[in-house]
């Protein structure tokens, strides 16, 4: 393997596929310890979700997976899963969104059945503070981040507001609001040169003021788990910045819940000559560090058991 030094990344909602992690259940016991671990802990069969069983119909084994509170312990048994046969030691990781809390466990700072605890009631949390207020996001690209901040700014008043997200890429930011707040910047945005907008198949605006109502309960269920000090650092999304202290890592974990992702500021406050490594479903992060960081950088695509086998045979 090569000596290049390698940050793992894992990936947050968006990045899942139905009959994600499959391959790993039936050709890697360690994966599949990790998918059985999750049922048993949970009390229901995540694995279906995943797999696609006993749906009627893709689409509908897409939809029920896309719902955050079994997207999120999706997503981060399937990373931990990978992780698990990579047996893999990282020199720094960081996670997009819900993503942060697999790359707690990669770092040592969090214990497996802790982190799916959490990542399933904060779905739920998440899930709950959605309902009853017309909300939504959108991907912006083409706007710089700080034209994209100024038109959330002009079109926000108090009844109705819009903010950025998730900072995904130098012109590629999400934004997340009030239904009303989100059509007028889209209006906006377009005005101003945004080549594309896209609505995000979401039930709530995320990573905003506007699921507040899910802060208390998610604060008592980070209080309750044990954090240990990273064996290596673990970048921020609500600092864009790496950090070992436990405590301090326990309040942004808390802050991330209604503040924006920084994950280009993150990728770009990382050492040079790093191997980047996504870990999980789908490429989205992979994506996001080449336009980040330029096509010269080195990054793979970890999701499948025949990535897992290339990997460990490099």
């Amino acid at each position: 393997m090569s000596e290049q030094k390698i940050a793992t990344l894992f990936p947050g909602q968006g990045s899942q596929v139905v009959g994600m992690g499959l391959d790993l259940f039936e050709t890697i016991p360690e994966s599949r310890i990790v998918f059985e671990t999750a049922n048993e802990v949970l009390g229901f069969s995540l694995t279906d979700y995943c797999f696609g069983n006993g749906a009627d119909d893709e689409s509908r084994a897409h939809k029920e997976l896309t719902h955050t509170a079994i997207c999120q312990p999706a997503l981060y048994t399937h990373s931990i899963a990978i992780l698990a046969a990579l047996k893999l030691s990282p020199d720094l990781v960081a996670g997009h969104s819900v993503g942060e809390y697999s790359a707690l466990h990669a770092c040592g700072a969090l214990s497996f059945e802790d982190g799916l605890r959490l990542v399933r009631r904060r779905g739920e949390l998440m899930a709950m503070a959605g309902q009853g207020r017309p909300a939504g996001m959108a991907a912006v690209i083409g706007l710089s981040a700080e034209a994209v901040e100024s038109i959330c700014e002009k079109v926000s008043i108090r009844e109705s507001i819009v903010v950025c997200a998730n900072y995904n890429a130098p012109e590629q930011v999400v934004i997340s609001g009030d239904r009303e707040a989100l059509q007028l910047a889209e209006c906006a945005l377009k005005s101003a040169g945004a080549r594309s907008l896209m609505q995000l198949p979401v039930s709530g605006a995320f990573h905003s003021p506007l699921v507040s109502a899910a802060r208390e309960a998610l604060a008592q269920e980070l209080a309750s788990v044990t954090l240990k000090p990273p064996v290596c650092p673990i970048y921020l999304n609500v600092t864009a910045q790496p950090a070992r202290d436990p405590e301090h890592i326990r309040a942004r974990m808390l802050e991330q819940l209604t503040s924006p992702v920084r994950w280009f500021q993150s990728l770009q406050n990382m050492p040079e000559d790093m191997h980047f490594m996504e870990v999980g479903p789908g490429r989205v992060l992979t994506g996001l560090v080449r336009r980040t960081l330029g096509r010269k950088v080195k990054v793979s695509f970890i999701g499948t058991a025949k990535a897992v086998a290339t990997f460990m045979a490099e």
